[in-house]
């Protein structure tokens, strides 16, 4: 049987979940997402949190840094050549930033750590991208400055552009330390009364559990810097609406829910240090892809629109995060709820 390239339309089950009530930049204001999952309960799941937030002063969303990594690797003749261009490029960062910047127009050198194994030298980039998620962009200025490096340093040839110290699409205590991508954080106060009202449950219950679950349970798992419940769901499913390289998620779904009282009401937040996503770029020109993306405010032509996308990314994360934390608090809901929204069970 021969096979061609054609491509095979596909429909993914999408809504538009909202309102979410946020802190964005000092502006309070409501967000929607666009959410295309076959977990049909987590439409639910978010609106019940974005219920919440309107209950609230508003999800406080920060996007607190935004850069794109490359590790290249390249070989010395021996451990002191390995050294010696170790210390040429911490000697010539300026240099080095000049030569990022010949590649784009929106590349800018933010960081660069160097690692040895050996006669090995891992080099890790990190650099701004604009709107785009900027995996071409941050490779092409690491391709730029790998030539740049073995034109300098004696005794040092190429091994590859692309060296697993990104990292890229797998979890890493690196990406979890230093980020690759949007750095964001939210947070919310609950109120005692809303917790009763709309989630059934109680501050006290949310943070004993968050604390068995979420910490102990995934320190029993061995996470990789992460203590979630369930991030990768909301956050796939955004990506999936809005254009977005859905591989990432590896990365996404790295993070920490802390919960803990604020006098009698509840301090909620999820923080994720690897938000990958942009608002230009390939699979983003698609018309379902614009048409989500300008309902999130996230037009490709405005400054900041990918930081604008991540920050709405967050505040839905701690939406679901909420409202499932608060569903197993109480034993049966989230069977039933899945039960009857899957199964269709009367």
């Amino acid at each position: 049987m021969n096979f061609d390239d054609s491509e095979i339309p596909t429909l993914i089950p999408t809504k538009v979940v909202g309102s979410i009530k946020i802190n964005y930049k000092g502006v309070v204001c409501l967000v929607a997402a666009p959410l295309a999952t076959f977990e049909t309960p987590l439409w639910n799941s978010v609106k019940r949190g974005a219920l919440v937030s309107q209950k609230t002063t508003g999800i406080d969303v920060r996007v607190m840094d935004d850069v794109m990594s490359r590790s290249v690797i390249v070989e010395a003749e021996n451990l002191e050549n390995a050294l010696i261009c170790k210390n040429w490029i911490e000697d010539n960062l300026e240099l080095i930033k000049n030569v990022v910047e010949t590649t784009s127009n929106f590349a800018k050198l933010r960081r660069i750590t160097a690692e040895n194994v050996g006669r090995l030298l891992y080099i890790r980039l990190e650099t701004t991208t604009g709107n785009a998620s900027g995996h071409n962009m941050v490779t092409n200025a690491a391709d730029a400055v790998l030539d740049f490096v073995i034109a300098n340093c004696e005794n040092v040839k190429y091994v590859s552009i692309s060296g697993n110290y990104c990292t890229d699409k797998k979890a890493s205590s690196v990406n979890g330390i230093l980020g690759r991508g949007k750095r964001v954080s939210a947070e919310v106060i609950v109120p005692c009364g809303v917790c009763e009202s709309i989630l059934k449950t109680t501050p006290a219950k949310i943070i004993d559990l968050n604390n068995k679950k979420n910490l102990l349970g995934s320190i029993l798992a061995g996470s990789v810097r992460s203590a979630n419940a369930h991030f990768a769901n909301v956050v796939l499913a955004v990506y999936l609406a809005t254009g977005q390289d859905a591989a990432n998620i590896i990365e996404a779904s790295q993070g920490i829910t802390f919960a803990d009282f604020n006098g009698r009401d509840l301090y909620f937040s999820v923080n994720i240090p690897n938000m990958i996503v942009g608002t230009v770029g390939n699979g983003k020109n698609l018309d379902f892809a614009v048409n989500n993306l300008e309902l999130m405010g996230c037009r490709a032509s405005d400054s900041g629109s990918a930081q604008r996308l991540a920050a709405v990314i967050g505040a839905a994360v701690l939406c679901s995060e909420l409202s499932l934390m608060a569903a197993q608090t109480n034993r049966g809901e989230l069977t039933a709820s899945h039960m009857k929204l899957e199964r269709r069970v009367k």
